[in-house]
């Protein structure tokens, strides 16, 4: 009985090649067509480069747990952040990504194409010197005819010229925000903590100019976080110290007019204001010279504070585009269109196996 179905399904197959045969005129017909309509539809549409930037970040002390460690990392933990006083750690920055606190402040960037068509800021270039492909202006049609239809009240807005709010977005730049947050990509691998930062964007210049002055704001965004307890610290110190060496000036100058003055005065009275305001200036000197002690420690902490980061690979214009892949989409639909269609002629053939 084996054999026997096994010869029955060997005649099927061979049945269904010889009626795909007889029907290859239906092939001749269905792919020109599935071939132009792709075409037509990828060919539109504008080509975008992708710029990567990698970092390793300074990791804490916590990190150095040996094998434990090195198992929880396997693991997708990190033993060594969550012990850490840091409130952002490495694998909370795609997270940081993801606030438009984060993304409002790259609108300011200059940016120029690498056809020098375009130079301005980034939020300039995103809401309005896009490239978009012919199939969505019928989207932008029916969107602005919803809207002078259906009109909405106008939203508020604490943002003045071209500066934003982050706070208070309209729709529209809330729309820009969201849509440079899927040009903007940010991973950290769990085991390594190596940070890749992905930009992608129409242009290879621009692509390579957005990744890497977003590594410099992640890094100064971290660095101003970490080092903050510290310059407030150094500022507070910086302000004792002068407000106590100018205290200690002004008895020097004092204890000198008093001693000139009185300089070949026999009167005990007179010797005893001169100890008075020596002792004062002794004082004010101790004051400063331990005020100017807290602000060399504190700006010891600013700088033991500071990370570190190490370019593992560095932003660079890309070469060529990283999509849409136009020759892979049009095989592609070739090939679905092929299976389709033979699953179509020979449904009836198909249909008695299942």
């Amino acid at each position: 009985m084996e054999e026997q179905k096994k010869v029955e399904f060997v005649i099927d197959l061979r049945e269904i090649v010889r009626t795909l045969w007889t029907k290859r005129n239906v092939f001749f017909k269905v792919i020109p067509v599935i071939f132009l309509l792709s075409c037509i539809w990828i060919f539109p549409k504008p080509r975008y480069y992708r710029s990567v930037v990698s970092l390793a970040p300074e990791m804490s002390n916590g990190a150095s747990i040996g094998s434990l460690g090195s198992i929880a990392s396997s693991l997708g933990f990190d033993l060594g952040e969550m012990g850490s006083d840091d409130a952002i750690y490495p694998l909370l920055y795609p997270d940081l990504f993801a606030s438009s606190n984060f993304m409002v402040g790259l609108f300011d960037i200059h940016v120029v194409s690498s056809d020098k068509e375009v130079d301005t800021d980034y939020y300039t270039y995103m809401s309005k010197m896009q490239k978009i492909c012919i199939w969505d202006y019928p989207k932008r049609w029916l969107r602005k005819l919803k809207r002078s239809i259906f009109p909405k009240k106008k939203a508020f807005s604490l943002s003045e010229g071209n500066g934003l709010n982050a706070f208070s977005l309209t729709e529209e730049q809330y729309g820009i925000v969201e849509k440079v947050k899927k040009k903007i990509l940010c991973n950290v691998d769990k085991k390594t903590m190596v940070i890749t930062i992905n930009v992608t964007d129409q242009d290879p210049l621009i692509a390579a100019t957005m990744a890497d002055s977003v590594r410099v704001r992640l890094q100064n965004y971290i660095t101003d976080y970490r080092t903050n307890k510290a310059r407030v610290d150094e500022i507070h110190y910086q302000e004792m110290a002068d407000k106590s060496l100018a205290m200690y000036q002004n008895s020097c100058a004092k204890y000198a007019r008093y001693a000139d003055s009185h300089k070949n005065s026999l009167l005990q009275s007179v010797n005893t204001e001169i100890g008075a305001l020596e002792n004062e200036m002794q004082q004010n000197y101790t004051i400063y010279s331990a005020y100017m002690t807290q602000l060399q420690a504190a700006r010891a902490r600013v700088q033991e504070r500071t990370p570190a980061f190490t370019i593992i690979q560095a932003a660079c214009v890309p070469v060529k585009p990283a999509g849409p892949k136009r020759l892979i989409f049009v095989v592609g639909m070739c090939f679905l269109a092929c299976v389709v269609t033979s699953l179509y002629i020979v449904k009836d053939q198909l249909l008695p196996q299942w």
